[in-house]
């Protein structure tokens, strides 16, 4: 959730974007890489329900989209995403015949229901953090896979503050496994706001940046990030999160032996091998490895 913030300036969506005057715009600033911004910059990119309606239709959109190997999260304006938008957070569509109960709990569902679908994503996402991440803001980066912040990034577990709990959207799940339990305590308990280099120092961001450099460096990290096999990427993260909740080590070493098994069987290992040799990057194809099947009997 949100508390009541003043944007410190207007920003504008990424140029070459597929929906001008959207409140969520995709675009791709480079080749396999999609770029989701929250367009509400007048209001910290707050959280409404047509937002959110939007940005899980660009989920859904990019995760189709087989040629787009790394995704990037960020907001127009000054801040990444300052929460629920406590004027003007809309109704849900469809509620005709239902009582206040059952749209409340629906409600709830078009909020929560992202982080799942981050996760489900076969690319992963890069958060690019400035100005607020504030309530659902916070939750939302959670749902990123890499996260990099601006020196003006400042995160907050605003519901407490707003009279409701600060567990929504995961992260009474998520952050205390990325940050340990003290400290996420400390952030859900008290409200506090706590600045990016602070965030470094827990774990919940794992850059952080001069506010010129942020977008750069992100899409310097999600090129750097094509270069790899995007069916390795795609493989790893599906193992990151679901090794999250692994039973047991030895439940985490199987999922792990069986993904790499199923990369060893394409002939990326080979290209790189030969590559290395050549003093040159590899170029993966994810095509099928046939070397190490035996000849057919004839």
């Amino acid at each position: 959730m949100s508390e009541e913030l003043t944007p410190s300036s207007a920003g504008t969506a990424p140029t070459g974007s597929d929906s001008a005057g959207s409140l969520v715009v995709v675009d791709h600033p480079l080749d396999h890489v999609a770029r989701i911004t929250l367009n509400r910059p007048e209001v910290l990119n707050a959280l409404s329900i047509d937002l959110v309606i939007e940005l899980w239709d660009a989920l859904e959109r990019v995760a189709a989209e087989n040629q787009t190997w790394v995704v990037v999260l960020t907001g127009a304006g000054s801040s990444f995403c300052s929460g629920l938008d406590l004027k003007d957070y809309g109704i849900i569509p469809n509620i005709d015949g239902l009582q206040v109960g059952r749209i409340a709990q629906r409600s709830m569902r078009y909020y929560s229901r992202l982080i799942p679908k981050m996760r489900s994503l076969p690319q992963p996402i890069l958060a690019a953090i400035h100005g607020a991440a504030y309530g659902g803001g916070l939750c939302l980066s959670l749902g990123a896979d890499i996260r990099l912040a601006s020196e003006t990034a400042r995160f907050n577990a605003t519901g407490i503050v707003n009279g409701l709990t600060s567990t929504e959207m995961g992260v009474s799940f998520l952050l205390p496994k990325l940050i340990g339990a003290a400290n996420s305590s400390d952030l859900l308990l008290t409200g506090r706001v706590v600045d990016a280099n602070e965030a470094q120092q827990m774990g919940l961001v794992s850059r952080v940046l001069a506010p010129a450099e942020l977008e750069s460096t992100v899409l310097e990290l999600a090129e750097r990030m094509c270069r790899f096999s995007p069916y390795g990427l795609a493989m790893s993260k599906e193992t990151i999160w679901a090794n999250l909740e692994a039973t047991s080590l030895a439940a985490a070493i199987d999922l792990e032996d069986r993904n790499q098994l199923l990369l060893g069987f394409t002939n990326n290992l080979p290209q790189a091998i030969a590559a290395f040799k050549r003093g040159e990057t590899p170029d993966y194809t994810d095509e099928p490895r046939h070397d190490i099947w035996p000849e057919p009997l004839t």
